[in-house]
């Protein structure tokens, strides 16, 4: 994997795992003020949720360079596949 696709993979792999990070530990405030949404957080910790989730992404993108490393995912032959069978179903070749 060069360095690019590393920023490429790890970039994907956070704003992924952000989403999926942002709703922990939300909860609405007791009371509303005039104006504020009804869901919006009483403290959305922000900086704490981007730490997390920079950290996971860290742990998650290196399984996959690790993978990728020895082999077990080859990017570039999944995508000699992937061309292989768009060729065949826009030849007809293919069932839809």
């Amino acid at each position: 994997m060069t360095i690019f696709a590393g920023i490429i993979v790890y970039l994907m792999v956070f704003w992924t795992l952000l989403f999926a990070v942002l709703p922990w530990g939300n909860k609405t405030p007791e009371k509303l003020e005039t104006g504020m949404a009804g869901s919006a957080p009483a403290k959305p910790r922000i900086k704490e949720k981007f730490l997390i989730c920079a950290g996971l992404s860290a742990v998650v993108w290196l399984i996959i360079f690790v993978l990728v490393h020895y082999g077990v995912l080859d990017f570039y032959e999944m995508s000699r596949e992937m061309v292989t069978e768009d060729r065949a179903l826009h030849n007809g070749e293919g069932t839809q």
